[in-house]
């Protein structure tokens, strides 16, 4: 038994509710469970409860053993000066206020609704492997999950709108420049995201701005400050990135750049951070004001005309510096873009309507639907479990699902639990 279950039960009135008596025998009667706390303090605020046919208004408090309440020291806190009900599963020792009164208590044990008890002891079976619900996720209604999911994906685009706030404030309320941030980190992938982040925190944006009409400069400008121009390389095309280097470095007063190191080992070579470097300097050579014409781009293939561009020339024939290659144009990809626009834009937009006050645009629910569903081991296992997943939108809110909900064994907090538990 898990004390969060308990709370399960009492908001949820998963119990006997007529002919209820304290551990006293005094007649109880629950006309309001109160407000959830998930905070510090008493479990249920303002609760309306008739015991002994007198009306009480307070705090509700649960525990598995009525004992736990020293065992959390409630005893020496004010805050539990106002429990009106002591609610437990199991009853073995009396709780008293200051006063010496006894705080009266209900015992769950023999009152609970089977259904949601088997349910309970269904979900939180430790032979469960992946998810707790995996055997039964394929009974739960799809509108359900489908209404879930779109939960679960607002939820994940507030979360990281908070990490949009911060890079915000860090950037002085400069959107382009956040926008520069998120765009970078995006194009180092998962391997070398943080350390494209670092590269993008290490350069006012004022200086990519002021270099944006000069391809070569900007190149140079953000290898540099990457540490990738530091080795003896025979090769004109390094050596003019690295003199250029050296004249921003002193033009603009750039220090000796911390930034994290970058990784090339088992990467595929169109996903070296030098390719994608070069990617990102192009679209940066090629359009200006880039943060306007993205929250006023509606439909993705707006979008995809911003992003399709190529690396600098030298790229066609080289992955790394001074080796050459089988030339081939090295475009950004749909498939890439669609990235950027789950990552990146559309958390974007939806941040940048909450900081102006407006509601949540149907355009941004619209564009994430346009895009195709991520395909990773959480998708695919969910996909094995129930086929839902068509949209990027879903494949966010599975993986906001897994690792918010499965991974913390939050099923009393998600919706697909509560379905089982309660037996739909």
């Amino acid at each position: 038994m898990i004390e969060n279950f308990l709370h399960y039960i009492w908001r949820y009135k998963k119990f006997a509710l007529t002919n209820l008596k304290t551990t006293n025998q005094e007649p109880v009667s629950v006309l309001q469970v109160g407000s959830y706390n998930l905070d510090a303090g008493p479990d249920f605020f303002n609760a309306q409860i008739t015991i002994a046919n007198q009306l009480w208004a307070g705090n509700v408090e649960i525990h598995v053993n009525a004992s736990d309440w020293f065992l959390h020291n409630h005893e020496q806190d004010k805050n539990y000066d106002n429990v009106i009900l002591h609610v437990v599963w199991k009853h073995d020792t009396e709780i008293h206020r200051k006063d010496n009164t006894t705080i009266p208590t209900l015992v769950l044990k023999n009152l609970v609704n089977k259904s949601a008890l088997y349910g309970y002891q269904k979900l939180f079976n430790k032979k469960q492997k992946w998810i707790n619900c995996e055997n039964d996720f394929i009974t739960v209604d799809k509108f359900i999950v489908h209404n879930w999911l779109e939960r679960l994906y607002l939820e994940r685009l507030e979360r990281k709108s908070k990490e949009i706030t911060q890079l915000l404030k860090s950037s002085k309320n400069n959107w382009e420049a956040v926008l520069f941030k998120m765009l970078a980190k995006s194009f180092g992938l998962k391997v070398n995201g943080d350390a494209f982040l670092s590269l993008a925190n290490s350069i006012d944006f004022n200086i990519i701005q002021k270099l944006q009409s000069k391809h070569s400069s900007l190149e140079a400008l953000l290898f540099g400050q990457s540490d990738l121009l530091n080795e003896e390389v025979q090769d004109i095309y390094y050596l003019e990135l690295q003199k250029e280097y050296q004249f921003l470095k002193q033009k603009f007063g750039l220090s000796n750049p911390s930034v994290t190191p970058l990784q090339f080992f088992r990467l595929r070579p169109l996903n070296f951070p030098t390719i994608r470097l070069s990617q990102l300097v192009g679209v940066y050579a090629s359009e200006n004001h880039l943060f306007s014409k993205i929250i006023s781009a509606s439909a993705k293939e707006e979008i995809y005309k911003l992003f399709q561009v190529s690396t600098s020339a030298y790229w066609e024939t080289h992955f790394t510096f001074g080796k050459k290659s089988k030339s081939s144009k090295k475009r950004i990809t749909t498939a890439f873009i669609d990235l950027l626009i789950i990552n990146t834009i559309v958390p974007l937009k939806f941040s940048y309507a909450k900081k102006q006050g407006k509601a949540v645009d149907e355009a941004v629910i619209t564009l994430i639907n346009e895009i195709v569903s991520e395909k990773n081991s959480i998708v695919t296992k969910f996909q094995e479990l129930q086929v839902i997943s068509k949209s990027a939108m879903h494949s966010q809110a599975l993986l906001q699902l897994k690792n918010e909900y499965c991974v913390k064994n939050k099923c009393l907090q998600c919706a697909i639990g509560n379905s089982l538990l309660s037996g739909n």
